[in-house]
């Protein structure tokens, strides 16, 4: 029993001291530039227009249609992302989109799931980053006690 509950161990000192900060940096890294404008696409803001689909690019689980975005005023970005691209979406065609001033694409205007995952990943970026600086505390508090006990300790044997 003993060598499971170091590895044990082991394993939750990793994971507080390297997982932590590193899920804190992947939340806020990729929900935080995005966080406004998700919402603000979800709740119908932003610039109404036209994504006309240029080329797809495929990964194991999903797709991603990257294409050229027209504003009802005229102004066109190139080669963007259309989040929550309608499955039907096929090269050439246009869907309605909103541009909502996120970094690498627009959203469609016929609604999805992006401002959910954004959120997500942006509310996991910050309870890592609270979990992990309640760990620093703790380990500091628990560093000064110990450290004023060896003390006591020593004043009391009369060793310091």
């Amino acid at each position: 029993m003993g060598i499971f509950s170091k590895i044990s161990d082991w394993r939750a000192k990793f994971f507080l001291w390297v997982g932590l900060p590193i899920i804190a940096v992947i939340g806020f890294v990729a929900g935080t530039g995005d966080l406004v404008p998700a919402w603000q696409a979800h709740g119908g803001g932003g610039d109404s227009g036209t994504f006309t689909a240029v080329h797809q690019e495929c990964s194991r689980r999903s797709c991603t249609w990257y294409g050229d975005f027209t504003t009802d005023a005229g102004t066109t970005r190139e080669d963007v992302i259309l989040y929550d691209a309608p499955d039907a979406l096929s090269e050439g065609e246009t869907a309605p989109a909103r541009d909502t001033g996120a970094s690498d694409g627009v959203f469609s205007a016929t609604g999805g799931s992006t401002w959910l995952l954004v959120t997500g990943l942006t509310l996991a970026g910050l309870v890592a980053a609270v979990a992990w600086v309640i760990v620093i505390l703790r380990a500091v508090r628990r560093r000064r006690e110990q450290k004023a006990a060896d003390e006591a300790f020593l004043a009391a044997t009369g060793l310091n």
